[in-house]
């Protein structure tokens, strides 16, 4: 009978608590649902206030917790959001890549570049569609001076965002890299004059391939572009295979970039690149099959990591 009656008590104690963990978790997603109505009016002092009484209530609240983060990054105080972000993370939610691509957000505006790679890559792993990671990724390793790495990322972020403000800065940066710039430190930037030796080995593998093209004739730059391209994916292909270590850049982008080479749609990858530029757009209407080929290509051609 003692039995029955403490057991009893117990379903007590857990119904109550259960009722009582409901009505907390529904306070809690109630408190974030007006954080993120006060974020979108630009209150971000407000929504913060609104994250924190959520996560006093529901702990275990990683929306609170991502949303918390991203409201600080917009105020301007990133850095602060970056232990829920790791929380966030640490969860195995549908959250993570989101957070990931927030994480290197974070470490690229305080110049983290090396940290703000590793988040970009995390975050394409996660989900290979989201455009602003893979332009996180080209970006954050141009500012290291790994120009193989960005140009390959900005021919993937491209494929993904063809036809945006982005895209034409991205078309940008990647004549900067084929003309063999880098990109000039920002004020307070620590520049580092030892690049790791296959890094070093890629970037030269990009001043060979398009060395000898600025004296020979194409119709078009477009034609240009896409003969340099062609040369540059196929170096980087047979060069990173010999490479030890860095199999994100090594399996995703060089091995994928080099199958490209091997098909008939360079041509077409380079007027993308370049849809900028009045003569690529024009080339990409009067081509219609040829970008449709190339997107089935895409498509088609699984990417390893």
């Amino acid at each position: 009978m003692k039995y029955l009656r403490y057991l009893f008590i117990s379903l007590i104690i857990f119904t109550a608590c259960s009722k009582a963990s409901a009505q907390n978790t529904d306070e809690a997603r109630a408190l974030v649902k007006e954080g993120v109505k006060l974020n979108d009016e630009k209150n971000y002092a407000g929504a913060i206030e609104k994250y924190n009484q959520a996560l006093k209530i529901d702990t275990g609240n990683l929306f609170a917790d991502y949303q918390l983060a991203n409201s600080l990054f917009l105020s301007g105080k990133g850095a602060d959001g970056i232990p829920y972000l790791q929380k966030v993370v640490k969860g195995d939610t549908k959250l993570n890549a989101a957070a990931y691509d927030l994480l290197g957000l974070i470490y690229f505006k305080n110049k983290q570049y090396a940290e703000a790679e590793s988040a970009a890559i995390e975050a394409i792993k996660l989900d290979p569609k989201h455009a602003s990671s893979q332009r996180m990724y080209a970006l954050v390793s141009f500012h290291q001076n790994k120009r193989a790495q960005a140009l390959l990322g900005f021919c993937s972020f491209i494929l993904l965002e063809p036809n945006t403000p982005r895209s034409a800065e991205a078309y940008g940066n990647i004549q900067h890299i084929l003309q063999g710039g880098t990109l000039k430190p920002e004020p307070g930037e620590m520049v580092s004059h030892a690049i790791e030796v296959n890094v070093n080995a890629l970037n030269q593998a990009i001043t060979q391939a398009v060395a000898g093209f600025s004296k020979r004739r194409y119709a078009s730059q477009g034609d240009l572009l896409a003969a340099e391209l062609k040369a540059i994916f196929t170096n980087m292909g047979q060069l990173a295979e010999k490479q030890t270590g860095n199999d994100f850049f090594r399996k995703y982008m060089a091995a994928y970039f080099f199958q490209m080479a091997q098909s008939p749609n360079v041509p077409a990858l380079a007027r993308m690149v370049g849809s900028s530029v009045p003569e690529s757009a024009k080339w990409i209407k009067d081509n219609p099959q040829q970008m449709t080929d190339l997107d089935n290509w895409v498509k088609g051609t699984e990417r390893g990591f």
